[in-house]
């Protein structure tokens, strides 16, 4: 597992996404109050960036075709999405947000 600063917590917007790239990783990074949350950046079902997406509460929505993934954990949350995102681990350490990627995750 590898454990990577990506930025202070007031850099990452407010119900938005922001996209990072961790050597061959695309993630989403997702702010929701003082908590981040972090998806691979595309959807399972269309390729599209869920970074780009609209976030509603804890659900963002793929702005291609509509398909929902819960930022928490990667879960589809509708269709047409079948298959979910991967999820990455994330923490907040005097106030700079740290990713942990697992091994099988990354490419490193």
């Amino acid at each position: 597992m590898s454990r990577h600063s990506i930025g202070a917590l007031d850099t990452f917007p407010e119900g938005a996404g922001t996209k990072i790239e961790i050597g061959s990783a695309t993630i989403a990074v997702f702010r929701v109050e003082d908590c981040v949350y972090a998806i691979a950046d595309r959807c399972s079902h269309a390729e599209a960036s869920l970074s780009e997406g609209e976030l509603f509460g804890f659900e963002i929505e793929c702005p291609r075709h509509g398909a929902e993934f819960d930022i928490r954990t990667g879960a589809v949350c509708s269709l047409p999405a079948t298959k979910p995102v991967a999820s990455y681990t994330t923490e907040i350490t005097n106030g700079e947000v740290v990713l942990t990627i697992e091994d099988e995750a990354s490419d490193e």
